[in-house]
Parts: structure tokens; sequence; C-alpha cells
């Protein structure tokens, strides 16, 4: 079955940076996008970055573009996201998913905590 394990999160000063790492098994990875989404304290599902099967497309939401960079390995099923100038206001679990976008998204891990706070 598909699994998917966030790993990277912690606790960061604002400004501070992280690289989460996401490792897939269970599915073909590569013949899949991927993205990661995020959920706040209090707050809904939110789609932080996708990437196409083969990195031909990534989307960013406004919130974190330029700040943060999708990528991802397929010979080794890993789905990275490297986040500089982390906010206060990037606190949140953040989970890995097979798919694209909210509505189409597939199975997503168990996620990994992000707190960003002084």
């Amino acid at each position: 079955q598909v699994q998917l394990v966030e790993s990277g999160g912690g606790l960061v000063q604002p400004g501070g940076s992280l690289r989460l790492s996401c490792a897939a098994s269970g599915f073909t990875f590569s013949n899949y996008a991927m993205s990661w989404v995020r959920q706040a304290p209090g707050k809904g599902l939110e789609w932080v970055s996708g990437i196409y099967s083969d990195g031909s497309n990534i989307y960013y939401a406004d919130s974190v573009k330029g700040r943060f960079t999708i990528s991802r390995d397929n010979a080794k099923n890993t789905l990275y996201l490297r986040m500089n100038s982390l906010k206060p206001e990037d606190t949140a679990v953040y989970y890995c998913a097979e798919g694209w976008r909210l509505d189409g998204l597939i199975a997503r891990g168990q996620g990994t905590q992000v707190t960003v706070s002084s």
C-alpha cells in the first residue's frame, strides 16, 4: 500500500530554514505528481507546493513563493521541500501527498510539525 513518511520538521526561529523530506513507497513514485500541503492550527488544509512527475511543472502558493523550493529524486523515491526565510505564519503540520491540488490528492502521510517561533 502507499506509504508516505515525512521527516525534517522541528522548531526554528523566524528567518531560519528547514528541509523536509518524504520517503515514498508502495507505488511507482516517478509516475505521479506530488505535493506538499499544510494545516495550521484551527485552519483548513492549504496546498503549499506541487511538482509534476518529471519536474516539468511546479506550483507554489503565493504565501511561500520565493521562499520555498520543491524538488524530487525519482531514483530515491523521495520528495523534498526546502523552506527558507521562515515566518511564524508558516507554523503548521506539513504533509507529503500523492497528487496535484487539494482536490486531486490520492494519499498523504502522517505529517511533520514545523514551528516557527522565537
